[in-house]
C-alpha cells in the first residue's frame, strides 16, 4: 500500500479505495481511481503512495474523542494509541497526481459558536497496543498535578506536521498531552512514534496547542 510502486499494470488497494494502473503502450501508463484518470509517461520513476494529514477542506486540527474518558492518577502518566483519520497523496517525483480521503469524512466545531474552529472529527477507543488501523497516533498523557484528572478527547495540531509510515499503516508523530490547570496542552513532537518508519516532510515539533474548551 504505502511506499513506491512500479508504473505497470497492477491494482493498489489503499483502505477502502483502489488504484488501477494499466499499461497503455510501451511508455504510457493509465492511472485510474474512482472517477479520476491520468496518463503518465513512464521514464522509470516510481509511483509513490504516501500518507498525508487529514486536512480535508483546509482544517488545521484533528479532534479525536475517546470511547471512554481516560482517568490518570496524580503525578503519573499513561501511554497508548488511538485511531486517527489520514489522507493519501499519490506522487511521481515531487508532483502530486492524486489526493484522496480514505474512510468516512467527519467534521465538528471545536469551541464556542463565536470563537470555535471547524476540525476533522473521529471517535476512537484508547488502545494499549497498536491497533490494526490505516491511521494511528501514539500519545502519552501526563498528569503532573497532585489531583486525579480525566481526559475525554485530544485535539491534534496538524498544519505542517510530518507523517510516518510503513507498508500498511500511517502514523502521526508522537503526541504528548499534559493535563494542566485549567486546560490540557498538546505537543505534536514531530518525532516518529517508533523506530523503522519512513517519514514524509520534516520531523519538526509544532507549537504546543492549549485545549481551552
Amino acid at each position: 500500500m504505502f511506499g513506491e510502486h512500479e508504473l505497470k499494470t497492477q491494482f493498489i488497494k489503499v483502505g477502502d479505495k483502489k488504484i488501477h494502473l494499466l499499461d497503455e503502450s510501451e511508455d504510457l501508463v493509465r492511472y485510474r481511481r474512482d472517477d479520476v484518470e491520468r496518463i503518465i509517461k513512464n521514464n522509470g520513476e516510481q509511483l509513490k503512495v504516501l500518507p498525508s494529514p487529514a486536512v480535508g477542506y483546509g482544517v488545521k486540527l484533528v479532534m479525536v474523542k475517546f470511547n471512554e474518558p481516560l482517568v490518570v492518577p496524580p503525578h503519573d502518566s499513561l501511554t497508548g494509541f488511538i485511531e486517527a483519520p489520514v489522507e493519501i497523496d499519490v506522487k511521481v517525483g515531487e508532483l502530486t497526481v492524486d489526493h484522496f480521503i480514505v474512510g468516512r469524512e467527519k467534521y465538528a466545531l471545536y469551541g464556542s459558536l463565536e470563537e470555535g474552529v471547524i476540525c476533522r472529527y473521529h471517535v476512537s477507543p484508547f488502545y494499549m497496543e497498536e491497533p490494526d488501523s490505516i491511521g494511528v497516533a501514539k500519545l502519552t498523557v501526563s498528569n503532573p498535578s497532585p489531583k486525579w484528572k480525566s481526559l475525554e478527547r485530544v485535539v491534534i495540531p496538524i498544519s505542517g506536521t510530518p507523517m510516518y509510515y510503513e507498508s500498511t499503516r500511517a502514523y502521526y508523530p508522537l503526541l504528548v498531552v499534559t493535563i494542566k490547570d485549567p486546560s490540557p496542552e498538546v505537543n505534536n513532537t514531530g518525532k516518529a512514534p517508533k523506530e523503522g518508519l519512513n517519514m514524509v516532510g520534516e520531523g519538526l515539533s509544532l507549537p504546543n496547542f492549549l485545549m481551552r474548551w
